[in-house]
């Protein structure tokens, strides 16, 4: 945990959403689209709070949580510089596999949004998503982020000098049989894990979950730089109305999963 902290520490995970636009944009999207009219609504992971900014100006109230105390205090900075600290009803520094400050069933919708992608061991994958339904009210929606492996491999295949140790086969099937990644270059990328895609919704629902969707957060047109999709932006409302629904469906399409760098799981709480 001490090696997240110090990588969030100096990691500047705000702008990272603002140079990957279509990965916020698409997640809130189907986010958006599934929660309720009304509610209290947890981010727990929520990094400097990209997220919960939007459902507290959407008018929900929320409790942020996030391991890292640099980047709680960067999201109470935010609420406040936009104005949306009523919205709040705290800002905790909490991990995601200890959530006892929080009663059962306490929220009407949870974001999980980062934790699972640096648990490494099982166990602790588990213990969060158990944490995650034991503060969700039943019938209330979940939105968990994951990282797949097949994506991470061909990222790793490109650019080898970038994603070490997987700059040799007998590594890469090493990551590829286990999902298990760290960084050989210190103050790179925090240890991680990433999923098989199919293993998602029966590790979700194994804890008491039902399915509604898993979507590619990025789509197939995640690789576009901010000016690429700028260019979309500005050809005018009608146009660019046509390039987002197509954005959105196909993020919807299982055969493109594996491009996407992110997925979003939505599922209910039984």
């Amino acid at each position: 945990m001490s090696k997240i902290i110090q990588y969030y520490n100096q990691f500047d995970e705000w702008g990272r959403l603002d140079r990957a636009p279509l990965e916020f944009i698409v997640n809130w999207h189907f986010i958006r689209n599934s929660l309720p009219a009304s509610g209290h609504i947890l981010d727990n992971g929520a990094g400097p709070g990209k997220y919960s900014m939007e459902l507290a100006r959407s008018g929900y109230d929320v409790t942020l949580t996030d391991l890292t105390p640099r980047l709680v205090q960067i999201a109470k900075e935010k609420a406040e510089e936009l104005e949306l600290s009523e919205r709040f009803k705290g800002f905790h520094n909490t991990d995601a596999r200890s959530l006892n400050s929080f009663s059962d069933e306490a929220f009407d919708a949870s974001l999980m949004m980062g934790p699972l992608y640096h648990l490494q061991q099982e166990a602790d994958r588990e213990q969060a998503v158990k944490e995650l339904y034991r503060v969700t009210r039943s019938g209330g929606y979940v939105f968990v982020a994951f990282m797949t492996r097949i994506r991470h491999l061909l990222t790793a295949l490109a650019y080898p000098q970038s994603w070490k140790p997987l700059d040799s086969m007998e590594e890469i099937q090493h990551f590829m049989d286990s999902g298990v990644f760290n960084h050989s270059d210190e103050g790179r990328f925090t240890g991680a894990y990433y999923f098989e895609i199919d293993d998602i919704k029966p590790f979700m629902e194994a804890q008491g979950f039902e399915t509604v969707n898993l979507i590619g957060s990025s789509s197939a047109l995640g690789a576009l730089t901010t000016e690429q999709f700028d260019y979309w932006r500005d050809q005018g409302d009608q146009e660019f109305s046509k390039f987002m629904q197509l954005i959105y469906d196909s993020a919807e399409n299982v055969h493109l999963l594996g491009s996407a760098s992110h997925l979003l799981y939505i599922g209910v709480r039984k």
